[in-house]
């Protein structure tokens, strides 16, 4: 009955970290993303699929699916946004999943 428990614990908390890697992941892509779509000599489209690239060799290809960078002002400042909706894993990598919306910013330098 113990060990059951125990079990149980132990993978509830191999999933969450799991969970917050797959988002760690997601997160730097999208910023390194952005990043990149922000240089002066890039456009958006570099970056998204600079997104795509890390995502796809990090976490595989369906991670990479949603992907969109645009132009948008925040605080009176030029910056590129790339987001990325990815699916967060519930039970290991296969298996049903959430969907997680992240985003990553950088100051547009071509501005």
């Amino acid at each position: 009955m113990i060990s059951a428990l125990l079990l149980a614990l132990f993978l509830g908390i191999v999933q969450v970290t799991f969970a917050l890697h797959v988002r760690a992941l997601t997160i730097d892509a999208a910023a390194e993303g952005a990043r990149v779509a922000a240089r002066a000599d890039r456009d958006l489209s570099s970056g998204a699929q600079r997104t795509r690239d890390l995502l796809t060799a990090s976490l595989g290809s369906r991670y990479a699916r949603e992907v969109v960078a645009r132009d948008v002002v925040q605080e009176g400042l030029p910056v590129v946004e790339v987001t990325v909706r990815a699916p967060l894993p519930v039970v290991g990598v296969l298996g049903p999943s959430g969907v997680m919306t992240v985003s990553g910013h950088a100051l547009d330098e071509a501005s």
